[in-house]
């Protein structure tokens, strides 16, 4: 609890790091409820395999963790893995300790849902594990449907796979053709999938006429974005008035606005302006500086990694583009990056599929809020080797 001259507030409801669950979860209910209405309708339901889609900090862990919760209310026994090298074998490990009834070695934990367990890796557990990935999961859900035959909880298995990465193919294709068997044969078992449009595109691209993941191609895909302003009102609101302070009128409008609607600025401008708030109302003062703060702790944790990923034609590219205050025109752009206008374009097509620009009729914007002006303080001068105010 903090306490302002003999007034006492709750403590910061909001989260600053990636992946963590908000206080309210705003904008995503018809995602939740398709999902719930999936588990309830039975085997074959199209939401039973979902795939989350979207650019860092958009909320696809938040949303995972969040499907994860609606499942164990449901009395469903959840199994939670990253796509890194070896989560099948990881995967495999977990279901092995359910069938085995007891604690294998190494650090792992059991989370106690609403209903039942949910298992998730943490680290390394024994090193081997009788029987394929198929077989360990049919068996496990053979001992769901007992236990759904005497009335007990749990009613299904979900397994959700986040970071979800095109060069983990091998592993990924042994998962999903484990799945297609079970599916097709009407098992109660439900997977959701998460990862960031780069990483999955190749996933989903036909290969030779043949595509081995087709069950990716034919999931339930959900393209998470930005949130209406109505939506960060209420997800910077509503937590505020829980904790018992409130926002001034124009403190709030500067921080919906100032979030871009993307949910991980909205948890660190809430988080921020908390810190700086010095009573019982979060000033226009506090919200500035929360939203200074959060600008820079947004660039280390979603802006570098981003760009990161990028070849350095590209990164030139946004570059350029960083020196407007709105859209870039191509045009524009082809020459001060020195390429021809077919170059320039094919520069933005890629990088729209990369979910980091938007395309208009001959132009381009960024779609991560405040990259502008993270380039602008970090990037152009070493990729242009052009001073931003040559633009004007």
């Amino acid at each position: 609890m903090v306490h302002y001259d003999g007034v006492m507030f709750g403590d910061n409801p909001f989260r600053a790091s990636l992946g963590s669950s908000p206080p309210l979860l705003v904008g995503r209910d018809e995602v939740i409820e398709d999902f719930t209405l999936a588990l309830r309708e039975g085997p074959g339901t199209h939401e039973r395999v979902t795939l989350l889609v979207g650019a860092r900090g958009v909320g696809k862990t938040v949303l995972l963790n969040e499907l994860e919760d609606t499942a164990a209310e449901h009395g469903w026994i959840t199994f939670s893995e990253t796509a890194t090298e070896g989560f099948v074998q990881n995967l495999k490990l977990q279901i092995g300790e359910l069938l085995n009834g007891e604690r294998a070695t190494g650090k792992r934990t059991i989370q106690i849902g609403p209903s039942f367990l949910r298992f998730k890796q943490e680290g390394e557990g024994p090193s081997q594990v009788t029987g394929n990935l198929r077989s360990l999961l049919s068996q496990a859900l053979d001992l769901v449907a007992e236990n759904s035959r005497f009335n007990e909880r749990p009613s299904g298995i979900l397994i959700t796979i986040d970071e979800l990465h095109y060069v983990h193919q091998n592993e990924i294709t042994e998962f999903a053709t484990t799945i297609q068997h079970l599916i097709r044969e009407n098992r109660e078992i439900a997977v959701v999938l998460a990862g960031i449009p780069t990483s999955i595109r190749p996933l989903l691209a036909s290969q030779d006429g043949r595509n081995p993941i087709t069950f990716l191609r034919r999931a339930n895909r959900i393209d998470l974005g930005r949130l209406p302003d109505s939506k960060v009102r209420e997800g910077l609101s509503v937590p505020v008035q829980d904790a018992g302070r409130t926002w001034n009128d124009q403190a709030l409008n500067y921080a919906v606005e100032a979030s871009g609607g993307y949910p991980f600025m909205i948890q660190l401008i809430g988080n921020y302006s908390w810190r700086f708030a010095d009573g019982e109302e979060i000033s226009l003062d506090a919200t500035q500086a929360g939203v200074a703060k959060a600008r820079k702790k947004l660039g280390q944790l979603v802006h570098e990694p981003a760009l990161s990923d990028l070849s350095s034609e590209d990164r030139r590219f946004l570059a350029a583009m960083s020196l407007d205050d709105g859209e870039s025109k191509i045009t524009e752009i082809a020459k001060r990056l020195g390429v021809s206008d077919q170059q320039a374009y094919n520069y933005r097509s890629r990088l729209n599929e990369a979910d980091l620009v938007t395309t208009g009729r001959g132009t381009a914007d960024f779609v991560l809020p405040f990259l502008r002006e993270h380039l602008r303080e970090h990037v152009v001068t070493d990729l242009l080797r052009i001073e931003p105010e040559s633009s004007q």
